[in-house]
């Protein structure tokens, strides 16, 4: 049986995050969630809004330097994975990610489609693009050497001079029928 799809275009970093909550709504321990997009598409945007709509308070920030940071939820714990730096398979098993959602929590994995082979099971994938994106991160562990122009923010997805955000996202949700639901 082949997986379920949806695809939405938003127009601003609130919108992404508004799809993200949606998504949120489906939501169950145990289900692992993998973010695609290359630098500055709106993965952590997405994040942010996956973690307000599962009750995390605070900030969520890219966990690149960290690889994982955990956050108290509704869920148990969200778990918030970047493999961008990872440069082998055995380096992301070793972070052990889906045992640690399995009874209590949710994984949002950045860059996951190069680490899905040691994933396990994966509720859904989330591609964000841009326009002229290929929509994949370059499929490695350690992703594609290009990224956003420098005067771009790839924290808000915004340029510096006017505030204003650069470029619409679309975003495709593949998967269990229950998230593809969630945003179509």
């Amino acid at each position: 049986m082949s997986a379920a799809s949806a695809t939405v275009t938003t127009a601003s970093p609130a919108a992404t995050r508004a799809v993200a909550a949606r998504l949120a709504e489906a939501a169950r321990p145990g289900d692992v969630v993998l973010l695609v997009g290359g630098l500055g598409a709106g993965k952590t945007t997405f994040a942010q809004g996956f973690a307000a709509a599962l009750g995390v308070k605070g900030p969520v920030t890219s966990p690149t330097f960290t690889l994982v940071r955990q956050y108290p939820c509704r869920l148990g714990q969200l778990l918030h994975a970047d493999v961008y730096r990872l440069e082998h398979l055995a380096e992301v098993e070793d972070l052990g990610l889906g045992e640690l959602v399995e009874e209590d929590g949710v994984a949002l994995v950045e860059w996951g489609d190069a680490a899905a082979p040691v994933l396990g099971a994966v509720a859904c994938t989330v591609r964000i693009t841009r326009p002229g994106d290929a929509g994949t991160s370059g499929g490695t562990a350690a992703g594609p050497a290009a990224g956003p122009p420098a005067d771009i923010d790839i924290d808000t997805d915004t340029d510096p001079r006017t505030g204003a955000r650069t470029e619409p996202r679309t975003v495709t949700v593949e998967g269990e029928r229950r998230y593809v639901e969630a945003v179509a």
